[in-house]
């Protein structure tokens, strides 16, 4: 059995937090790069200018990227051999959450009671956590500062098993239609299908930490994220909402098996500033 120190979990979650809101992924930088490539759009083009110029002011004065720093979502992949001593893993996430953000200058966007006084809770806790126990002996800790504006996007719905394919395809394109410009296009697409409800809309958010464009392992599912992805970028909503050709940089559907019954399916959609970052312990 490996021992891991809680202090080591606050002290890497606080160190990603801080790095995620400062710095976005390569993978997404180039995808950003390359979608202004293929944008016809001479005012779409000048709006990812902007985008990457953003980038590396943020990157060269240690700024966050955007000023919605989002609700602190974590995703922890624990070895069953593993043992988190020295405190409580979940509180030791939170810790690490508190002083990422506080030394980060990053804004606290969490209200503790959603749907009375809605008071902030200064500080971005709790976190938003998942826990996978996997094999092996070690912690692997993975970040998404979550902005508001994607997430009010995104959906989940039940269809028909008759609906098939094409049924998913359509529930995605007519969302991210309806969606417009509100969660800050291109978008990144995460997609699930199948299990329950609760599995669905995890895959779809966990699927956000996929790099940009990398194809699902299966080849059919594969196909269909590059048909989505088509289908999205033929809207002509284009970067910010202002009309152009790239609507979306990425789409990564995750499948799950599910009852006879009922085909769940969820999008959680995220803006162009994909922030993530990961570490293992």
């Amino acid at each position: 059995m490996r021992e891991i120190q809680a202090g080591a979990v606050t002290d890497t979650v606080a160190r990603l937090f801080e790095h995620s809101c400062h710095h976005l992924p390569p993978d997404v930088i180039v995808a950003l790069e390359q979608a202004r490539e293929k944008e016809e759009s001479p005012v779409c083009r000048d709006v990812l200018d902007r985008m990457l110029e953003n980038v590396e002011v943020a990157e060269k004065e240690t700024v966050p990227l955007c000023q919605d720093t989002g609700a602190a979502v974590v995703m922890l992949e624990l070895g069953q051999d593993a043992h988190v001593t020295g405190g409580d893993l979940y509180e030791a996430v939170n810790e690490g959450v508190r002083r990422g953000y506080d030394k980060g200058y990053l804004r606290k966007s969490i209200a503790g009671q959603p749907c009375f006084a809605r008071v902030n809770t200064k500080d971005n806790t709790p976190a938003m956590i998942h826990t996978d126990i996997v094999p092996g002996d070690r912690l692997r800790i993975r970040v998404l500062p979550k902005g508001g504006g994607s997430e009010n996007c995104s959906r989940l719905t039940v269809l028909t098993p008759a609906r098939g394919r094409q049924g998913v395809i359509d529930f995605v394109v007519n969302l991210v239609d309806e969606a417009g410009g509100n969660p800050c296009p291109p978008v990144i697409l995460g997609v699930g299908v199948g299990g329950t409800t609760d599995k669905t809309m995890f895959m779809a958010k966990k699927a956000l930490l996929r790099k940009v464009g990398e194809p699902g392992p299966d080849p059919g599912v594969a196909d269909l994220e590059r048909e989505i992805l088509e289908r999205v970028n033929g809207l002509g909503i284009g970067a910010m909402g202002y009309g152009g050709t790239v609507t979306a940089l990425a789409v990564h559907v995750e499948t799950y098996p599910c009852h006879i019954a009922s085909m769940p399916v969820a999008v959680n959609m995220q803006c162009w500033c994909a922030r993530r970052a990961e570490e293992v312990l």
